[in-house]
């Protein structure tokens, strides 16, 4: 499994799905989701926007990414 971290309080599922190289484009994340191919946290996830957030594991063709948030030092 690996993991990704995020900056801000969510990112977007089919964003993620782009960042992580999951998907090659947009386009392509939204198939996966349409195709009931993605879970999150073990459920399939149909929305595309959904806010996938800290500690959230997301899988999609064999593939884990846990979602981490970055920790700011003030």
């Amino acid at each position: 499994m690996k993991t990704f971290t995020i900056t801000d309080e969510f990112i977007p599922l089919i964003q993620l799905l782009k960042v992580t190289r999951i998907a090659q484009s947009g386009g392509e994340a939204q198939t996966f989701v349409v195709q009931n191919i993605v879970k999150v946290n073990g459920q399939i996830e149909t929305r595309k926007r959904a806010k996938i957030r800290h500690g959230d594991i997301v899988s999609c063709l064999g593939k884990e990414i846990l979602v981490q948030v970055s920790v700011s030092k003030e």
